[in-house]
């Protein structure tokens, strides 16, 4: 799937708001309404593009979320299939430089964190592992920003039935009407509206475009990962300003951030790193470029209905 500058725009515009009408989007590419529902419809229909609801890992009982690059004796696809296995790896890819494979765990807690941290260390061909405990979400596409902390955003909201099934076929297709929606969820249209905004409101789900590794496409996908001078947040707020992050956690370990960059050239990506580096607080980064998704499935990575204890 090859993305045009104007493609580009349109990603990012539904990363930001899944649900934004076509009105909107044309106004923000300055095409027709009509040529712009065609593009969206094309990226979708190419396969590259899905507009899921992406719930809160706290509704699943996951609050304990990580990053975690690996060097590789040998060939890595075998390794990363094997990591992928893991149950409690939800992202994994094999990338170009001094790290063969990255993954992303989720689990309920720091015990089961550590379990599965040690499945991913007994891989044959793990050569050593790099482990950051992610504190806080700042942007991912993925799933609503915000610290990652135990009740999160279910303090003081208690999910019935009709939420469940909102959510659950909100996570399949994010612009799915509300009259759609209130079928699923036995609500009125007007009730299902409602509720779907608390939802949002709370961060307990983001609609937003989720963009596939594979196939493979002219964007350039590159993480990188930065130690700061002093406070990660001034720096942070900085970051992720920058349009062509894609995505910013910080938290403790090796380094004190993780964050991917989307470019359609190079050029793009040397232009973002070179203004990741000048940013003030900034003291190192370093950086990798993902090649192929062996595993996506993000907030997919449990079932609703089936929290991890």
């Amino acid at each position: 799937m090859d993305l045009d500058d104007v493609d580009e725009r349109l990603v990012r515009a539904l990363q930001r708001d899944g649900r934004a009408s076509y009105e909107a989007l044309a106004q923000h590419v300055g095409l027709a309404r009509s040529t712009t529902k065609a593009r969206v419809r094309r990226l979708i229909d190419d396969g590259g593009l899905r507009l899921v609801g992406a719930v809160h890992p706290a509704v699943f009982g996951l609050n304990q979320l990580g990053h975690v690059i690996i060097e590789v004796d040998g060939p890595v696809r075998e390794v990363a299939r094997a990591v992928a296995e893991i149950d409690e790896t939800s992202f994994v890819t094999t990338a170009a430089g001094r790290f063969a494979v990255t993954a992303e765990l989720r689990t309920g807690g720091l015990d089961a964190f550590s379990r599965g941290l040690a499945r991913v260390q007994a891989v044959d061909g793990v050569r050593s592992v790099q482990v950051v405990t992610y504190l806080r979400i700042w942007k991912d596409p993925y799933f609503p920003p915000g610290p990652l902390k135990s009740p999160g955003p279910l303090d003081g909201i208690v999910l019935d039935t009709a939420d469940h099934a909102l959510l659950e076929h909100l996570r399949v297709d994010g612009r799915a009407s509300f009259v759609e929606l209130a079928a699923v969820s036995g609500l009125s249209p007007g009730a299902a509206r409602a509720r779907v905004l608390r939802l949002l409101d709370a961060g307990v789900v983001h609609i937003g475009a989720l963009v596939r590794l594979n196939p493979l496409s002219r964007v350039h996908t590159v993480g990188f990962a930065l130690t700061f001078d002093g406070a990660a947040e001034p720096v942070a707020r900085r970051i992720i300003e920058l349009d062509e992050v894609d995505c910013l956690a910080t938290g403790l370990g090796w380094c004190n951030a993780i964050g991917t960059i989307r470019a359609g050239s190079l050029d793009g990506v040397s232009t973002a790193l070179e203004d990741i580096r000048s940013t003030p607080g900034v003291r190192s980064v370093e950086s990798w470029t993902h090649l192929r998704a062996t595993k996506e499935e993000h907030d997919l990575a449990r079932p609703l209905t089936s929290p991890t204890p």
